[in-house]
């Protein structure tokens, strides 16, 4: 894994709070913590190595998921409950929200007090993308890792444990916010398991392991963090307290991804789209062996042409639209654009992944993760300029002849939501 101080797209200056993101979440240095414990071996780090004082209450604290769950008109599956291991039906805890808020999958307060005063745990999620804190700090975390994030929280009453012992499919961070959680860590009963593999499939192994002695047993306190690879076992009890933690998943590509995209450009090779022979018995072991053994040199012949730069693309098509920008306010973009004038200044679009190429014809390609843009190449400077800066005044984007180019330029970057007002 490489961690970086970090650059957003291709030539990105560094980020200080992507930096200061993962310095709250690890208690050691990020070549550390990418050589001894990224998808290697589980972190605890204590409120006291950690930098914020006040531990995590700024990113969610219990009266901010209280106003989720009673003001915001939040729906499934943004809130998930769970009891003695098991998912509750969301019919018991959503419904209509009234008058002109009919809408039948929306959460019911009372409901919700009823099921987590009888001890069920509260999930809400999806947190990176519906609260403010949390939007940004997954942002700056991702970018510290360059990897997609998503961050959910738990609220447990005291003495109650959600979910029995399993296992992610992903990395976490865990950061105690409030009350005292104990976990229970033992090592994978399956390394590195991808999304389609699943604890529940190997849930005699899992509960096995869980009986056995823990890799790590220990009570998280406010402000305490700790980071689990995927495939680590672990189950989480509130104590004297009701407790409530965030969990940050880290959604980051396999090697499995990688062959999964190979596996979608070898269609391009004659060979590998050949039908088998007529008559073939596919479930005959001999008469299937030939035709393997046609296949794998088919394929090992391809598989040593294949062209980088498209797999590369492809694992780009994958990966950047799962990693939200900043968001921008339409309002206030919409205003930027009719005021905008040569003293305007504008900035990049935080956390936005791009690529900036030239094309065949003089012209350039700035690659979103959503589109391309095509633009004359006349404008490679200006815009290279404004995406690897801060803050640009538009009279100053070079390369460009007048201050009439430049707007034309600027407004059509604020429009196309890759740049915003400063």
């Amino acid at each position: 894994m490489t961690i970086i101080d970090p650059p957003g797209g291709h030539g990105r200056p560094a980020v200080p709070s992507a930096a200061a993101a993962l310095a709250r979440c690890a208690s050691v240095e990020p070549a550390k913590f990418a050589a001894a414990h990224w998808g290697r071996a589980p972190l605890l780090s204590r409120a006291d190595e950690l930098p914020n004082p006040d531990g995590f209450t700024d990113l969610l604290s219990p009266a901010d998921a209280d106003e989720l769950l009673s003001r915001r008109g939040l729906r499934t599956p943004f809130l998930r409950v769970a009891r003695d291991g098991q998912l509750v039906p969301a019919a018991r805890y959503t419904g209509g929200g009234g008058a002109g808020a009919e809408i039948t999958d929306q959460v019911l307060d009372e409901k919700v007090l009823e099921l987590y005063a009888s001890g069920a745990t509260l999930v809400l999620q999806g947190l990176h993308r519906t609260w403010p804190a949390l939007v940004d700090f997954a942002r700056d975390l991702g970018t510290a890792l360059s990897q997609p994030l998503q961050v959910n929280a738990y609220l447990t009453p005291a003495g109650s444990q959600g979910f029995a012992t399993h296992y992610d499919t992903h990395d976490v961070f865990v950061l105690q916010v409030d009350g005292r959680k104990h976990w229970r860590i033992h090592p994978p009963v399956l390394p590195d398991p991808l999304e389609q593999q699943p604890w529940g499939g190997r849930a005699d192994e899992v509960a096995a392991t869980a009986d056995g002695p823990a890799a790590l047993d220990v009570v998280l306190a406010p402000g305490d963090a700790l980071y689990l690879p995927r495939g680590w076992l672990h189950s989480a009890r509130a104590q004297e307290s009701s407790s409530l933690h965030l969990t940050v998943g880290i959604r980051a590509l396999t090697r499995y991804a990688m062959v999964e995209e190979l596996l979608t450009l070898a269609a391009e090779d004659p060979r590998l789209r050949a039908g088998l022979p007529f008559g073939t018995d596919v479930a005959d072991p001999d008469a299937v062996e030939p035709e393997l053994t046609e296949t794998v040199e088919a394929l090992r012949d391809w598989l040593l042409r294949v062209d980088p730069a498209a797999v590369a693309a492809r694992l780009r098509q994958r990966a950047w639209p799962a990693a939200r920008p900043a968001p921008i306010r339409p309002l206030a973009q919409a205003a930027a654009l009719a005021a905008l004038d040569a003293d305007s200044r504008i900035a990049p679009r935080a956390g936005l992944r791009w690529q900036l190429t030239a094309t065949d014809d003089h012209r350039v390609a700035l690659r979103l993760p959503d589109r391309t843009l095509t633009l004359p190449g006349t404008c490679e400077p200006a815009v290279r300029t404004l995406l690897t800066g801060t803050v640009t005044r538009v009279g100053d984007l070079p390369g460009l002849d007048d201050d009439a180019d430049r707007l034309v330029l600027a407004r059509r970057l604020l429009r196309e939501a890759v740049a915003v007002p400063a």
